[in-house]
């Protein structure tokens, strides 16, 4: 899709309400990296630097989840800031990745993205065209997925933050027949199924998009949401790569 740019992203973050986060902002440590920072365990679960670097890190979903000596979002935090090439850190994730919860991590250039799928320790580049990550791996047909994927189809211009959070806040629930089964029960499955997750103590803290021009100017913008899925505040920033630390706006 060459007329909206180099990349459109949009995305949900779903996760515990009580786990503690600070809000889409450049990091103090890392001046000119962009991103949400968790504040229980560290790192992020997607960020941007003014080098064009990016990364987003989503759980793998099986049964009962297990924990890893690791937290995920170190890995966005570890690539983002790092010098490493895409291919050698790819190299480093295969070594790694025993050591975290299993997981998927798109990183790279917001020109040339990669996903690396820690079941089986598998590395693809990511293709021109449409594509979806939740909780299974690339291109997985979940509900949500297709719903989202549906929006971007037809567009001939990058949404707007307010079209893009329409299309996130989505709660419409899916059919039994629908659901994924991922070793979770039924119950459980129905409730994380939407595009936007409602569930007693867990469920969506924040809505993102990303956009990249053709030149390579990027937008991020964050929508956060409390318990009751009240919103609780939204920032955008805008960056060119290479340039100082821009304002928010």
């Amino acid at each position: 899709m060459p007329s909206l740019g180099q990349l459109v992203l949009i995305a949900n973050r779903d996760e515990y309400y009580a786990r503690p986060s600070a809000p889409l902002d450049w990091w103090e440590d890392h001046p000119g990296t962009l991103g949400g920072r968790d504040l229980q365990a560290g790192g992020s679960w997607l960020a941007v630097d003014v080098r064009g670097r990016f990364a987003a890190v989503t759980n793998f979903r099986e049964g009962y989840a297990r924990t890893g000596e690791r937290s995920r979002g170190e890995l966005v935090e570890r690539f983002v800031t790092s010098d490493m090439e895409p291919l050698a850190f790819a190299g480093w994730l295969k070594e790694e990745c025993a050591h975290y919860a299993p997981f998927n991590l798109l990183f790279g250039q917001v020109s040339d993205l990669f996903h690396f799928h820690s079941r089986g320790a598998r590395l693809e580049r990511v293709t021109p065209g449409i594509h979806t990550l939740s909780n299974a791996t690339l291109d997985t047909a979940w509900p949500k997925c297709v719903r989202l994927a549906d929006h971007l189809r037809d567009l001939r211009r990058p949404p707007t933050d307010d079209q893009a959070f329409g299309w996130l806040e989505d709660t419409t629930a899916v059919p039994a027949h629908a659901l994924p089964n991922t070793g979770v029960g039924s119950a459980l499955e129905r409730a994380l199924a939407p595009v936007f997750v409602q569930h007693r103590d867990y469920g969506t803290c924040a809505s993102m998009l990303v956009t990249v021009s053709a030149r390579g100017d990027v937008a991020f913008a964050e929508r956060r949401f409390g318990l009751a899925a009240r919103e609780t505040g939204r920032r955008r920033f805008t960056l060119r790569p290479g340039q100082a630390v821009p304002a928010a706006r």
